[in-house]
């Protein structure tokens, strides 16, 4: 059913600090605060695993960092089934792990589950919302990011076509769409956007041919860049760029580097620092329940420029994004967020 293992060698990830600015709404609880000699930390990856270079990769960076400058110890399971999350959460909960964190949305019946059972023990949803007394959601504003990639395809794009796939069709990545093609439009109106979702349960997360397929399919349309969403899935769309030498968008973690010059840029979601601060928080013995949010604002959410993409990014476009992030920052832009639709 599943996969238990020991987190190995410790690979340095150095990132700044974005805790400042972050929007925390603590729930009070019942939990004790306590400080840790040794903080014990759990976790429960999506089908994706922790090496999808995504969205789980990002939260075991995070775990890294936790345990190289915390000494924590970690231990982490991958789920191959939806249906196994909230007996490994348990699990858990039932040794002495003081803070358990699952990844992703669909974990959230889990948690919910698994924090009431266990009502002294500290637990973590990434992606999700539970409110309980000793669960703490971290939140991000996706919709900002994919709205500043989106206006990156646009300016980028010679056919006026760009391509969005999703993973799962949930309200999440509809949010990442949905900001996408306002992005998009934002800068070209006239642009024409397509979609497609590689499926609608949790093996969407990690089928890698299908989404080169779709991307195949897309490019062959006359797309010429796609942003996908859709965590080890996104491999093959990747694939499917370099193959067809067009362009594609990263996703969660910084991707650039993964076929070099055929990414333009990567929408950003700092997982892994807002892992790594709750668990030196939870290790200080400031652990809070509630909702932390993270955008544009407090630096969770960024686009992605380095050495692999700096020459596909004209200054031209850089300097119409950055000013829209500002926009977007100030509130003179407004995003459209599907979740408010």
């Amino acid at each position: 059913m599943f996969k238990i293992q020991s987190l190995a060698k410790i690979s340095s990830f150095f990132a700044p600090r974005f805790i400042s600015g972050v929007l925390a709404l603590s729930l009070s609880t019942l939990v004790p605060a306590q400080a840790f000699a040794e903080l014990k930390v759990a976790f429960v990856f999506d089908k994706g695993g922790k090496d999808d270079k995504s969205f789980n990769s990002s939260a075991y960076r995070g775990a890294m960092e936790a345990k190289d400058k915390l000494k924590a110890s970690i231990k982490y399971v991958e789920a191959t089934d939806e249906t196994a999350y909230e007996s490994l959460l348990k699990s858990f909960a039932k040794k002495d792990y003081d803070l358990i964190i699952g990844i992703g949305v669909a974990q959230a019946d889990a948690i919910r589950k698994a924090a009431a059972q266990f009502p002294q023990k500290h637990f973590v949803i990434v992606d999700g919302e539970v409110k309980a007394p000793n669960v703490r959601s971290l939140l991000f504003e996706e919709q900002e990011g994919s709205y500043l990639v989106g206006a990156i395809a646009a300016l980028s794009s010679k056919t006026g076509k760009v391509g969005f796939i999703g993973g799962m069709d949930i309200p999440l990545i509809r949010r990442f769409e949905m900001g996408y093609a306002a992005g998009a439009k934002k800068m070209n109106p006239k642009v024409q956007v397509i979609s497609n979702y590689i499926g609608v349960t949790g093996d969407a997360w990690n089928n890698p041919p299908k989404g080169k397929e779709l991307a195949l399919s897309q490019y062959s349309s006359g797309v010429d860049v796609i942003f996908s969403a859709a965590g080890a899935s996104g491999s093959g769309v990747f694939d499917a760029a370099e193959e067809q030498k067009k362009f594609t968008i990263g996703v969660d973690s910084n991707q650039n580097w993964i076929k070099p010059g055929h990414v333009l840029t990567s929408m950003l979601k700092k997982i892994d620092e807002a892992v790594f601060v709750t668990c030196k928080e939870a290790s200080e013995g400031r652990f809070s329940a509630g909702v932390q949010r993270f955008g544009l604002a407090s630096k969770g959410i960024d686009y992605a420029v380095d050495q692999y993409n700096e020459k596909l990014l004209s200054s031209e476009t850089r300097k119409k994004v950055e000013a829209l992030k500002a926009d977007i920052i100030s509130g003179k832009v407004k995003v459209p967020d599907y979740y408010k639709k």
